[in-house]
């Protein structure tokens, strides 16, 4: 599968695009929409600046790295494209967690992920995506509205900010 169009929104809405690096709530350098390192693995640092089109571009190409790893975390489920839009979101944000370590720091490991796997219209997914609204050990209202935005997409298929 690929990113649906509500994803997309959804993802960019709550990443917003900043063109100067910037720390993000854990202290890491961000930059564009969201990314944390460049196309070739390099991290960003203070200091960088790039343009619209390069933020773009590097959401393209950084997107594409959490489409494959959703559609190979959920290999053999059948998946709407609302909820897999409302995964690739969540990966976007939190990471793919692709290294078997068996700790869950993203997806890969997560309960939301093994929620899905046993049954993908299981109403309790929406409680696992709530789960994630806490960063450096503190609940923050911006991840809180996300997950619920993510939860809402997952299950309705509809993109709702719960930005009040």
């Amino acid at each position: 599968m690929e990113l649906g169009a509500q994803g997309e929104k959804l993802i960019k809405h709550f990443e917003k695009c900043r063109l100067t690096s910037y720390q993000d709530s854990k202290g890491v350098w961000t930059i564009g929409w969201g990314n944390t390192v460049y196309e070739d693995g390099k991290a960003v640092k203070k200091g960088d600046v790039i343009t619209q089109q390069r933020a773009d571009t590097l959401f393209a190409n950084i997107k594409k790295g959490f489409v494959a790893d959703v559609n190979k975390l959920t290999a053999g489920i059948k998946l709407k494209q609302q909820q897999f839009d409302a995964l690739v979101c969540f990966a976007y944000n939190v990471g793919s967690d692709m290294n078997k370590n068996g700790i869950a720091e993203g997806l890969g490991d997560s309960t939301l992920l093994k929620v899905v796997k046993a049954d993908p219209k299981d109403p309790s997914v929406v409680i696992e995506f709530l789960k994630w609204n806490m960063s450096g050990g503190k609940v923050l209202d911006g991840l809180t509205r996300r997950r619920k935005a993510e939860a809402y997409l997952y299950m309705s298929g509809e993109v709702e900010y719960f930005d009040y």
